[in-house]
């Protein structure tokens, strides 16, 4: 594993980098409030058969947050995206995001999608804000205040913030470590409460409802949808339905996991990603 900076427009990226120059490329994108080790077991798995690029997205990890709020809307980043896949000097890849950086995937898809060879969704671009039944004002308020919250001590940053019931090992205790911010002894999360805030904004603003039909018909793409909590799934079943019937995308229900599904069974996805690229 290999870790490294790139500037790219006014910021400088964090990327996390495995496996062999000369094997295809798959490149990582995690969710809001994650990091790029969030795909480390999976990278660990496949670092001999591929090379495995993941970015602390702007705003989390080590890469600092945009200047200015806008640049978080889903066009604009996907916009900057495709500077930074310039930069690494990558001519197609195989694109694999969670949660956001599936929102963020899909709007680069819209847009990119000649560079792109597949893409796995790990639970994310189906969610939309119009059937949520949450505004955008109450979601970012959420977000800022969540963010800001602390804990006094490391334990107590694992068990709460971090794993709580779930799998814990050490690729994952590794991980773990680029969540916290260390601030006067208290332990917060990395991305702050601002990031948050903006990238919720801009989800509400530029919905991957609107831009269902016209996603390429004829990449090979996959939704993994998670099922837990049990509280959420008919949400989930609808617009699933939905985002499969307007997208042509197909979706695979994995049972017994939760939105975290590459953290809980990242078995799942190497043998998705082994048997489709």
């Amino acid at each position: 594993m290999k870790r490294y900076f790139l500037q790219v427009g006014e910021i400088d990226v964090h990327v996390t980098d495995w496996g062999r120059v000369d094997k295809p490329i798959i490149f990582c994108l995690h969710g809001l409030g994650s990091t790029s080790l969030s795909f480390i077991e999976i990278a660990e798995a496949l670092e001999n058969d591929y090379r495995i690029i993941s970015i602390d997205a702007p705003g989390h990890g080590k890469t600092a947050a945009f200047p200015h709020s806008e640049k978080y809307e889903m066009p604009i980043l996907a916009d900057w995206l495709d500077r930074l896949i310039k930069v690494l000097e990558i001519d197609n890849f195989y694109f694999l995001s969670h949660s956001w950086g599936s929102f963020v995937s899909l709007f680069y898809l819209n847009r990119y999608a000649e560079k792109v060879l597949g893409a796995i969704l790990i639970d994310g671009g189906y969610q939309t804000k119009r059937r949520s039944g949450v505004s955008m004002e109450e979601e970012a308020a959420f977000q800022e205040k969540d963010f800001e919250e602390h804990v006094d001590t490391w334990d107590e940053f694992l068990d709460v913030a971090v794993f709580g019931e779930s799998r814990r090992t050490p690729s994952l205790l590794t991980a773990a470590r680029d969540l916290a911010l260390i601030k006067n002894g208290k332990y917060y999360w990395h991305a702050r409460g601002v990031t948050g805030g903006n990238i919720i904004r801009a989800m509400h603003k530029d919905e991957t409802d609107d831009i269902y039909e016209e996603l390429p018909r004829s990449l090979d793409m996959v939704l993994l949808r998670a099922t837990l909590p049990e509280s959420r799934e008919a949400d989930r079943s609808l617009n699933a339905r939905i985002f499969e019937r307007r997208t042509g995308v197909e979706v695979k229900v994995v049972p017994g996991v939760s939105h975290m599904l590459h953290g809980d069974d990242p078995e799942v996805v190497i043998r998705e990603i082994k048997e489709r690229w």
